[in-house]
């Protein structure tokens, strides 16, 4: 079986009463796969099936629904399930030292995502994947950051660059 669209997401009201009731098998995915158009996958019950997402799809995310599927005596889902990632989630003390970091990482071209007070970090916060140097640079620049393993909203995609 090939499926080519998502439709939904767990995280969503309209997503949970998709699975609602029905008998969940997750597909669980590093983040580096959640930008991949074509993969084969295979399920937490061992089901095995292709997704082929049309050219300008999103992004898979964690809750994302991939299937439903009403023919048996129970109706069955088929989930998106993150690994979680490993990053460091830094917090600068200032305005300058939030521009001085980001300068600094972004000569690397290291991707980042950046959040807000009001999300799940309840700061301000700029996050990027685990890399011993820039640890290593947080350090030596005495830059509030953490290590955590965290569940993504946006896959890191690999930065392309050119001069």
């Amino acid at each position: 079986m090939i499926i080519d669209k998502i439709l939904g997401n767990t995280h969503t009201d309209e997503g949970a009463v998709l699975v609602a009731d029905a008998h969940v098998e997750k597909v669980v995915l590093p983040s580096a796969d959640l930008v991949k158009r074509i993969q084969r996958l295979t399920t937490d019950h061992n089901t095995e099936f292709g997704l082929r997402l049309p050219t300008g799809a999103p992004d898979l995310k964690d809750g994302d629904i991939l299937q439903i599927d009403t023919s048996g005596e129970k109706k069955n889902a088929v989930v998106v399930s993150v690994l979680p990632t490993d990053v460091l989630v830094i917090r600068p003390e200032s305005i300058f030292e939030m521009g001085f970091v980001a300068h600094s990482l972004g000569n690397r071209h290291l991707q980042a995502q950046f959040f807000a007070e009001d999300s799940e970090y309840q700061a301000e916060v700029m996050v990027v994947q685990y890399d011993h140097t820039v640890e290593d640079f947080l350090k030596h620049h005495e830059v509030a950051y953490a290590r955590q393993e965290r569940v993504m909203p946006v896959p890191f995609r690999h930065a392309e660059h050119t001069h």
